[in-house]
Parts: C-alpha cells; structure tokens; sequence
C-alpha cells in the first residue's frame, strides 16, 4: 500500500546519506564524486584503496572537496586487520595482544597513534575498536581480533581505546553488536548463532559495550548474529528488538549504528542486498556499509532506490530515515569539529610504540633443558599457513621468513597450506631434511583450530626435540623446545618474535629487546618452563 510519498529528490537525498559504499581504486571514480555532489553521506575505505598515507590524504581530500561532511571509514585494527598497512603488515599489535599486557595506559596510547595516522590521511571514521569477547577460542574469525575471553578485560580495553583514539580526532565504532566472541561461524558466510541466555548476554556479551558508551563511542557496529535471547527470528542487524529497544532503549546509546558489510551472506543469503539495508534501517541502524564485491555505482544506485522505494510504498517510515540521516550529519559535525580543533596540535607519531608494545606481548615458554635463544645459526623455517579469513584479507604479508632473512642471509624455508597436506607433502624432505644441521622454526597461526597442524606439528617436534615454535594467534598447547607466543601476525608482532631468535648484531632484529621484554635473557635458556608457563600468560590463554 502506497504511502502517498513521491520519488523526490530530497527523499533520495535522504537515502543517499545513509550509505556507505566502496569503491575501486586509489582515487575516486567519477560516479562516486558525482553522488557526493548529490548528498551521498559517507565512503568506506579498503586496502585496494590505499597506497600510502599520503595517497590516501589526497584521495580523502578529493572527497572532501566534492562534500566537505563526507564522513570517510576504513577498517583500521591494528594487528592482524589492517587496511592503511596491508601492503607491509600492522606496525602495531592487535587487540589479544594488548589484553596480554593488560596495561590501558599502553592500549590508549596505541589508539591515540593510530588515530593520529587516520586523521592525518583523512579519515574521520574507524570501524573499531573490536568489543567481542572471544569466549569460543574456536572463533573463526575474531580470534585475536578481540582484547580477550574475560568480559571486564575486553570493557577495559574497548574504553581505553575509544579515549585514545577520539583523543586524535576519528570517531571509534564499537563492534560486532551484541557480541560475536561466543561463535563457531564466520557472518561472511552464514549466520552464527548466539546460544547465550538473556543473563549470560548481561554478563559477557554487553559488558564491553556497556563500556564502550560510558567511554563516549561516537558509534557501534552491528553484528550479522542471531541471538534467539532477544528476538528469535531476525539477525541483530535487522532487529528492532536488538537495534532499538536494546541497544538504544536498554544500553541508552546516542550515537551513530553502521552495519557491518550489508554484503555478508549472512544477511543477503536470506533478505538480498537491497532487502537487508532497508529492513536494517527500519530496526534502527543509521548507516549502511556496503563494499567488499559490490564497490560499484550499480550497488550504490540500487542501494539508494530501494530505500526510497521502501519509504514510498510504507515500509520504511519517512521519519525512521529523516533520523538516520540526521545521526549522520551529527556524527559528520563532531568530525569537522575534531578537526578544526585538532589542526595542527596532534602530537608527533611515536614510530617505536607498536614494536615496544608487541614485545610486552611476547610470552615464552621453554621445557627443560631447552634450545637457548638467540639461534646459534640461520634456521630452516616452516611456515604453516592456513587460509586468512576475509576480515584479514589474502593480501597482508605474514610469517618469520622474510624477517629472519634479512638478519640471517643463509636463512631457508617453505610455506606451507592445507592443500599440500591433501596433496600428502613430504615433511622429511620440504622441511625435515633441509634443516639437518641446522635450527628448524616452525611459525603457525591458530595451530589448535586446525587439525592438519598439529598433525604436521608432531612430526616436526617429534623428529626435533630442539625445534622453535612461533604462534602468532592464539596459544594454546606449548609445542617445541621453545615456544613462542605472539599473540597476533602483524609486523610488530612478529618483528618482536625475530629479535628473540636473531643473534644480537646479526641484522635489522636485534636480540636483547624483545628477550628482556619476554623474560628471558639472549643467549641463554628462557627462564620460564612448560610448567609454569600458564602463570607468565595470564589473561592471555584462551578460555
């Protein structure tokens, strides 16, 4: 039934700036200033994106020229999931390793850092911090993404890293609403399901976001999740239960709510792409983030006529979106303010804290009379690599190979994924027989999520009782002579690794750092032993 509204061009003015779309390239394409001169509200910025941080300054600044309230997004973790350092990996820890330090004081100052970059590329809105508790060390896709599995380490955290970063100027969005830590599905592909009891939720789940709005979050990221304890047929992202009642009536927040991408099959599986950001905005949310495959003005378009199709035939009252869009504009002024205010007086970037922070990460540990560290000379390295998950990306470099070379010229190695397993590589002769003589570094990433791993990880150690072991996602059992925990894949991270098995003068990794950060003194023993390890990890185990 029609609603007696007309395709107007101030109804898709309205539209328009409650989306936020890709696009391809490192400058913008011209239908994309076309629909910024028409009102189009927001730009979410990708790693196919970005060059540099000066490239992106002058993208951004084209942007803001065609819209000056233009609000420009970017998926920018740290760690594992960066956008602005995919080319060479996050100079910065992610979250579960800062939840190992545990000290906010740091993670604020990380954020800050972080902010500090964004705004000086012209970013004014950064789809983080990650508010998940990753409950489920099986998590398939947020892992060390989150600051941990203790909800009131996570809030900590979560509020810590909005003060820091909104003290640089760029928004902070809080995701995945209402908690995507206790999952066994990735909502890239399907939707994962909440099991959690309406108490259990209090007590885990929105404890994080609970303090994410207490700390002034300019906005929160929806969850493609379905959470039967509040409405059990809709996904959050959809639901009005969880959009409106819960989140703004219950958690009392203010702010701007952004989907996630509206893309996810998750969502469009079931309801289609056009479906799904016009059944979000009605439930609540204020912004719909599309890009992923869809970064083209076809998406956009189609995008923007459905909304305006739903408030003409009654689907999507005039006024749900006449607030949406004001959500916007307010968050697009908060921004413009930050930067006038900020201009100038942003301080300088720290370029040692990420790696500083990455070595307060490092946990070490070593049975009895294991091979000491640093390496007495260049190792073999087996690196097994299982898929990254699309929230990573393909792209971002990752392993120890690359970094031990450049210390250790005469350094070898072999990378290794699934397929060559279901291929039925030979171990004894890629990695096993390469490194007679010589030490054997193996680098994985999640090692207990797969089964092929630690498959390949008991050959390995059992054919060599001094092999070095680095995990660079979540440790779980401690496998090898030495074994080194990184709690995350970025540059920094592993950046701290290398420098604990680099001979102090042997090239750009220098030992005595990262060992005296680790416990642990170069050239000798590790100090800590398998069984004591759980005490020097603390909070940082998964659970």
């Amino acid at each position: 039934m029609a609603s007696g509204y007309v395709r107007s061009p101030e109804l898709q003015r309205l539209a328009d700036a409650v989306l936020q779309p890709g696009f391809e390239g490192k400058s913008p394409p011209p239908w994309l200033l076309r629909r910024l001169e028409a009102g189009l509200g927001g730009v979410a910025l990708f790693s196919r994106n970005v060059e540099s941080r000066e490239q992106v300054a002058a993208l951004t600044a084209v942007l803001r020229s065609t819209n000056p309230d233009v609000i420009v997004g970017i998926d920018e973790e740290a760690g594992d999931v960066t956008r602005l350092e995919a080319r060479t990996g996050s100079s910065r820890p992610g979250n579960w390793a800062l939840g190992v330090v545990d000290d906010p004081d740091l993670t604020s100052a990380v954020a800050r850092d972080v902010g500090r970059d964004l705004a000086e590329a012209g970013v004014t809105l950064n789809y983080a911090p990650d508010a998940d508790v990753n409950s489920n060390p099986d998590n398939p896709v947020i892992g060390v993404r989150s600051f941990g599995a203790d909800p009131d380490l996570v809030a900590r955290h979560t509020a810590a890293w909005i003060t820091g970063q909104q003290s640089a100027g760029v928004a902070a969005c809080a995701k995945h609403f209402p908690g995507h830590g206790d999952t066994s599905a990735d909502s890239h592909h399907l939707i994962p399901l909440i099991t959690a009891g309406r108490e259990e939720l209090e007590r885990c789940e929105l404890v994080p976001f609970r303090a994410a709005i207490a700390a002034g979050a300019r906005a929160v990221m929806t969850g493609h999740l379905l959470v039967p304890a509040i409405d059990e047929d809709l996904p959050a992202t959809l639901s009005r239960r969880v959009m409106t009642d819960l989140l703004r009536g219950e958690l009392g927040f203010t702010g701007l709510v952004v989907t996630d991408g509206i893309e996810m099959r998750a969502l469009t599986g079931p309801y289609g792409l056009a479906g799904a950001a016009v059944r979000a905005l009605a439930a609540g949310v204020d912004a719909v983030c599309v890009g992923g495959d869809h970064a083209d003005e076809r998406t956009a378009t189609a995008l923007r006529d459905a909304i305006v199709d739903a408030v003409v035939d009654g689907r999507l009252p005039e006024q749900r979106l006449v607030e949406a869009a004001g959500r916007v504009a307010e968050l697009a002024a908060w921004t413009a303010r930050q930067r006038a205010d900020l201009d100038g007086h942003r301080p300088p970037r720290d370029a040692g804290l990420g790696l500083a922070a990455a070595r307060r990460a490092i946990r070490l540990t070593a049975a009895t009379g294991g091979q000491p560290l640093p390496l007495s000379a260049p190792p073999h390295v087996v690196e097994l690599s299982p898929a990254s998950n699309i929230a990573v990306g393909d792209d971002v470099p990752w392993g120890l190979r690359d970094l031990l070379a450049d210390a250790m010229p005469d350094t070898t190695g072999v990378r290794l994924g699934e397929a060559d397993f279901l291929d039925g590589v030979d171990l004894h002769q890629v990695a096993l027989a390469p490194a007679g003589g010589r030490p054997l570094v193996v680098v994985v990433r999640d090692a207990h999520r797969y089964e092929w791993v630690v498959q390949a990880l008991k050959v390995l150690v059992g054919a060599r009782d001094d092999c070095v072991v680095v995990e660079t996602g979540l440790a779980g059992s401690a496998w090898g002579a030495v074994h080194v925990a990184t709690w995350g894949g970025s540059l920094a991270c592993r950046q701290a690794a290398a420098e604990l098995l680099v001979p102090p003068g042997a090239g750009p990794a220098a030992g005595e750092t990262a060992a005296s950060a680790a416990g642990v003194t170069a050239g000798s023993a590790a100090s800590t032993t398998a069984g004591s390890a759980a005490s020097t990890t603390g909070a940082g185990m998964p659970r």
